[in-house]
């Protein structure tokens, strides 16, 4: 079966969905406005050059659920929803979405954002199947620390490899659309990879290696 792979962030939405959440739990005052908001921003810019420290940044990002059930964040994540996510959904996303699924092709999202922020917003997008960063639950409630393999960089690769094996699946005649030179590990692996609204970076590397370079924003 063949496979269609999406990163999400900036890829499927036209915005990055971690650094959303960081402002709305600023907004919302579940942290220190002021300190959250700069190192958010911090982070940010470290993920766009390259040089995150995926471990730290998931510990900051994972901070504000410590203590929560997922249970109590739902009505919270609704709201974020309905205010930063649905206006910054495709309709050329959802289109190439629907091309795929009319083809028959096996649908996967893989973001080095957390599971707890992406399983809705993948889950709109009609997509069952999603590797994302994941939290660490005891006793139902979040602890604020990341468990297993990031979903970044060159463990996208390492965490598909093992979701491949799980599912009895290849790569064979694959697919992988990112925006983002972080992801060039995996877009590396599959037979086609495709740069949308790609950063500088990634558009020079789909250039030179003749990878299709699109948008979904227009």
């Amino acid at each position: 079966m063949t496979l269609a792979i999406f990163d999400l962030d900036n890829t499927l939405i036209s915005g990055d969905s971690d650094h959303l959440w960081g402002q709305f739990v600023c907004e919302q005052g579940l942290v220190d406005s002021n300190s959250f908001a700069r190192e958010n921003e911090r982070f940010y810019r470290d993920y766009q050059a390259g040089t995150l420290d995926i471990d730290a940044y998931l510990r900051f990002a994972l901070g504000p659920l410590a203590g929560r059930s997922p249970e109590e964040l739902a009505p919270l994540h609704r709201q974020f929803m309905r205010e930063k996510i649905e206006p910054i959904m495709l309709p050329r996303a959802r289109d190439l979405i629907a091309n795929h699924r009319q083809q028959g092709h096996h649908l996967l999202v893989i973001t080095a954002t957390n599971h707890f922020i992406t399983r809705p917003i993948v889950d709109a997008l009609g997509i069952d199947d999603l590797l994302a960063c994941d939290a660490e639950l005891v006793d139902g409630r979040y602890t604020g620390e990341p468990v297993g393999i990031p979903s970044y960089h060159q463990g996208k690769v390492l965490r598909l490899q093992g979701w491949l094996q799980s599912k009895q699946l290849d790569l064979a005649g694959s697919w992988f659309y990112s925006d983002s030179h972080n992801d060039l590990p995996l877009l590396e692996c599959v037979d086609f990879a495709v740069a949308v609204d790609p950063d500088a970076t990634l558009r020079a590397r789909a250039v030179a290696e003749g990878w299709p370079v699109i948008s979904l924003r227009a």
